[in-house]
């Protein structure tokens, strides 16, 4: 959990950023606390606005790793947080390792999310830099308990949500995805490589409406890396197929935007709920 991690100890974080707003928002926290933030972005991934959110910035190429311990050592990082996406898909056509990368890489016997950055993390931490919870400074943005929306699930709905979230849990436990698409106690979509908003598409395709999409942590998530995470172009693709449900696991997930998130799921019908599981592992809200 994010609390048993050592908090910020110097004046100086590290930041590993992919895409999207995470690593602007976790950019902004720490200045506001007082931190020197020295970014590392990811060319083709991180956004252009990171240098103007952080102190100093390092842009590199998919797998230099060589090159951000140097970038940190120069800078006197000790401690830092991995914050955004990666393209998961890019592993298989848009790597350029640097020696030190491609070393790390070949040693890797499993190339699935969590192994991945578990052996990135080890090898910064060899070097002396401390890998830190994604959350830290941002537990505001942790998914909250509850309905969210107006409208509540349905009994049918929760049944299709207790469903998904037995199945959500294997696919997890197995280190495939974070989310599955059901209906009708079906399995319509399991995210895999292509992430939540391509597997909402395909499952809530197959739905023809009424899709519930369930979202959950993997069994023994690092909270360093790869929480799942929610916001509006999770409801727009939701709303696209014509789907119903929104379940998220309350606590142990991120929710960008949720004014805005909220308001879109309203406008298209979409129940938004968090939940968390009881003594007998069923989820409830």
């Amino acid at each position: 959990m994010a609390e048993e991690l050592q908090k910020p100890m110097n004046s100086v974080i590290g930041l590993i950023a992919g895409g999207g707003q995470f690593p602007l928002l976790f950019a902004e926290a720490a200045r506001a606390r007082g931190k020197r933030v020295a970014a590392v972005g990811h060319l083709s991934e991180s956004p252009p606005e990171l240098e103007d959110a952080v102190d100093v910035t390092c842009w590199v190429k998919l797998g230099q790793l060589g090159r951000i311990i140097k970038f940190f050592h120069s800078q006197g990082v000790r401690q830092a947080v991995f914050a955004g996406t990666i393209t998961k898909t890019r592993i298989f056509k848009d790597v350029l390792p640097d020696l030190k990368g491609l070393s790390l890489w070949n040693k890797i016997d499993s190339r699935q999310d969590d192994a991945i950055l578990r052996a990135v993390a080890r090898a910064l931490e060899d070097e002396g830099i401390q890998i830190l919870a994604s959350t830290c400074y941002l537990e505001h943005l942790l998914f909250p308990q509850g309905v969210l929306t107006r409208k509540k699930p349905s009994a049918g709905q929760m049944e299709d949500v207790r469903f998904g979230w037995r199945i959500a849990r294997e696919i997890g436990r197995l280190d495939i995805g974070q989310c599955v698409v059901v209906r009708g106690r079906s399995v319509l979509a399991v995210e895999a490589i292509e992430g939540t908003d391509a597997a909402i598409l395909r499952g809530g395709g197959l739905a023809g409406s009424g899709a519930v999409v369930v979202k959950l942590k993997k069994p023994n998530q690092d909270f360093r890396f790869d929480l799942p995470a929610t916001g509006v172009q999770t409801i727009e693709a939701l709303a696209s197929v014509r789907g119903s449900v929104l379940a998220v696991e309350a606590g142990q997930s991120l929710v960008f935007d949720r004014g805005a998130m909220v308001a879109a799921a309203e406008k298209a019908g979409i129940t938004v709920v968090g939940l968390s599981e009881n003594e007998q592992g069923e989820p409830e809200f």
